[in-house]
């Protein structure tokens, strides 16, 4: 498993984690943003009239209304990505990495409008009789080349199949693997009930719901995105107000170390800009997935006559689930003071790396040293040889780093026992096949155990857990519901609709096993598939975007003829 990690992790850093691919993302935004105006602001409050349906029709084609498909698609993307998503971006980026997440967000509100837009304008019936759309039908409809000669060459519908291939993958590696794994380590931190237990229990409860299809689905996310909204809203306010001292500070940590990076706190060791900005852009993402083309499936089912009114629903997704949600997230994590402290945890043997030497943590040299490792620019050396241990103790002398983070009071157990023995060491990992052998101590933590441990430090105490872990168990399920749909469509485009049962059989399965997988790897393959889905996507876009501005004219020229009363956003 660890080289498996290894290679995804060579293959994450040509795609998702390379820095072009930010840029692609980011200047995607920026484009559309500037080139249609800063739609995001313009028509923020037109949208909100349009969620309402006050300018619906009666016969407007399709399976849902306007909220349902917006709480459909914030189903998608509303879940780990919020809890453990933004602890795992300030862990790696420290608070800098926040505001990347928000001007993530900011653009994005303008991808989402763009991509829904002309998702909706080429949707069509399939066969068992339902709505569908999505980036893979503007690019079968609109991403072909004429030629010369007068042929017309299919780029478009190969294309198309591409992403809706990549729509499959990443409907696990984004909606299915990281959500089932996180909501089962969160209950077994908080009620110690087994990840296996869990897993089972919740994938009954997903075949019921996704084997309903659409109808179902969104009579499901429409009830359950506001009530996990609130208990999230009322957890995370008990933190940042009880320790109100730190919010003018927490804010001022987000926004003072942009360009710099953030210093070393605590047990955080520090990190550069570049670290920051790209960890942030692409735990924004994973958040909101503007760009990446999940949404539009989602807003495809919408009742509308037209497709414009559509992608003003879309602006509302990213406010709402980055700026609103992982902006309290982040204040939760910075206020109480979590990010930066070290606590004890079984670490995972993919968080875990062995140097050569020994460090003293107290020195500034050694900790720029690992600084450094932790950014991949160290030039020191990962130990290659044996551990020995005595009653759990490693009597080696040097240095365990785990979590990006100096552990300490490390213990070597085999089951519930301490561990006397040896532990294989190559290039730094730990290499054993004993399944028994676990390594505790303290460290910083991340992702979702991170979340939690912040919660606690409110008015609520102790229970605070409590509010993350069903927090999180909504805001996780929920997002799978809609993942399954997403896949479920591309399933439909590539084979035909009676092939879609067979997509849902393994998402359920894959749903089971992920919720004792290895989360380092899960968060590996989550990336990967983001990227894959959304450079297409993003392609497609670009090469469209004069057909999305005169789309968008002619839709305020003849909304202002049919609502002359109404007031066209300037």
């Amino acid at each position: 498993m660890r080289q498996f990690n290894d290679l995804l992790n060579v293959i994450d850093g040509y795609l998702g984690s390379g820095a072009w691919f930010v840029y692609l993302l980011l200047g995607t935004g920026l484009f559309f943003t500037i080139y249609l105006g800063f739609p995001q602001l313009r028509y923020f409050g037109f949208a909100i009239k349009v969620l309402k349906g006050k300018f619906d029709r009666k016969g407007d084609q399709g399976d849902a209304s306007h909220f349902q498909a917006l709480a459909t698609a914030l189903s998608g993307t509303v879940g780990t990505g919020n809890i453990g998503g933004v602890a795992l971006a300030v862990h790696l980026g420290g608070p800098a990495a926040l505001f990347w997440m928000l001007v993530t967000a900011f653009l994005g509100m303008t991808t989402k409008f763009v991509e829904v837009t002309l998702s909706h304008k080429y949707r069509e019936t399939t066969e068992d009789g339902l709505i569908a759309g999505g980036p893979m039908y503007y690019m079968k409809n609109r991403l072909n080349i004429k030629l010369s000669n007068g042929k017309i060459l299919k780029t478009g519908v190969w294309l198309g199949g591409v992403f809706a291939v990549a729509t499959i993958f990443s409907s696990f590696g984004t909606g299915n693997l990281p959500q089932i794994n996180n909501i089962a380590n969160s209950v077994f931190t908080t009620f110690g009930i087994k990840q296996i237990i869990t897993g089972g229990v919740l994938t009954v409860f997903l075949a019921l719901v996704i084997i309903g299809g659409i109808k179902r689905i969104v009579k499901v996310t429409e009830k359950l995105v506001p009530l996990m909204a609130v208990i999230y809203f009322i957890g995370a306010l008990s933190v940042i107000l009880f320790n109100y001292e730190n919010i003018l500070p927490s804010f001022i940590s987000i926004f003072s170390d942009i360009f710099t990076g953030t210093s070393a706190v605590g047990g955080f060791l520090g990190a550069n800009f570049a670290f920051a900005f790209n960890r942030g852009v692409n735990r924004g993402l994973f958040s909101n997935e503007a760009g990446q083309g999940s949404a539009p499936i989602a807003h495809a089912a919408a009742r509308a006559h037209e497709p414009v009114s559509e992608g003003l629903v879309a602006i509302l997704e990213p406010f709402i689930d980055t700026i609103i949600i992982c902006t309290i997230t982040g204040l939760v994590l910075l206020s109480s003071g979590a990010w930066s402290n070290k606590y004890e945890n079984e670490f995972q043997f993919t968080d875990v790396f062995v140097m050569e030497k020994l460090y003293d943590e107290s020195k500034l040299e050694d900790r720029q040293k690992i600084k450094s490792h932790v950014l991949g620019t160290s030039t020191e050396r990962f130990y290659d040889g044996t551990l020995t241990i005595e009653n759990g103790i490693v009597t080696n002398p040097l240095t365990i780093i785990a979590a990006h983070s100096f552990a300490e009071d490390v213990k070597v157990f085999e089951g519930e026992k301490l561990y006397s023995g040896s532990l294989n060491v190559v290039n730094g990992q730990i290499a054993t096949e004993n399944e028994n052998i676990r390594m505790i101590g303290k460290s910083l933590l991340h992702s979702a155990p991170l979340t939690t441990i912040a919660f606690n430090m409110g008015f609520f105490g102790d229970f605070g857990q409590y509010i993350v872990s069903i927090g999180l168990l909504l805001f996780a399920f929920s997002t799978s519901i809609s993942w399954s749909y997403y896949g479920g469509r591309a399933t439909s485009y590539l084979f035909g609709s009676k092939y879609e049962i067979y997509y849902k059989f393994v998402y359920i399965v894959g749903f089971f096993l992920a919720s004792f997988a290895d989360t380092t790897i899960i968060w590996t393959v989550a990336n990967i598939t983001i990227a894959l889905m959304t450079i297409p996507n993003l392609v497609g876009l670009l090469l469209l975007h004069k057909e999305m501005k005169s789309t968008v004219n002619q839709y305020w020229k003849d909304f202002s003829e049919e609502w002359p009363e109404e007031k066209i956003p300037r």
